[in-house]
């Protein structure tokens, strides 16, 4: 009976974390089949372990192995490593079904509320990281952060790392860390600024 409410509560955990959280926010089919295909598959062999004599040292090497896996047809967004641990650990958990009944339960509902959270789209909103090629060689550390800060519409820089300065070609290639500026604090037009123009615009016609 229990790995039947272990089983009912994985399935839905999937689902939550695959179509609830990740797909509605990042729409990549492919790693959608990829989360659910290995978290069932890592329940199944979860609850096989769990029925036998073997000890739960071999379910955590399982899941060690599981994790050393890189899928090398495309790069993985560290959001999307993310949800490939979270999709591991549910199935392992619900797997291996832990006692008390409750705890297994509380541990996945832990880990579909942390994934909520940590990747909502307003938590550190203005937050970016990017690859920026920069048409000239820029040596000196002040005057790169100037320039990206410039290039990056006013741009908070808080990590360039230089990949690649190219003195011959006249390019830098550089990995970097800023926080966007804010909407709301960009200058609008002013309601004044508004009528003004209309009525000179009417008047000209």
């Amino acid at each position: 009976m229990n790995i039947l409410l272990f089983a009912a509560a994985d399935v839905a955990a999937i689902l939550i974390l695959t179509f609830g959280l990740y797909l509605r926010r990042h729409r990549r089919r492919d790693l959608a089949v990829s989360y659910i295909g290995i978290n069932i598959g890592v329940f199944a062999v979860a609850t096989a372990l769990a029925g036998s004599t073997v000890s739960a040292g071999l379910g955590m090497g399982l899941f060690g192995v599981l994790s050393i896996i890189r899928l090398r047809s495309t790069e993985l967004e560290q959001h999307e490593i993310a949800y490939y641990f979270s999709a591991l650990a549910i199935g392992l958990i619900t797997g291996m079904g832990p006692t008390p009944i409750w705890l297994p339960l509380a541990l996945v509902g832990l880990i579909l509320i942390a994934m909520l959270v940590a990747d909502h789209s307003k938590v550190l909103p203005t937050y970016r990281h990017q690859e920026v090629i920069l048409d000239r060689a820029i040596a000196n550390d002040e005057e790169l952060h100037a320039y990206l800060g410039l290039l990056l519409n006013g741009a908070t820089i808080h990590q360039a790392v230089v990949q690649q300065l190219d003195l011959v070609n006249d390019k830098t290639i550089v990995k970097v860390r800023f926080s966007a500026p804010r909407i709301d604090l960009i200058e609008q037009p002013s309601s004044r600024t508004v009528e003004n123009h209309e009525v000179m615009t009417g008047q000209t016609r």
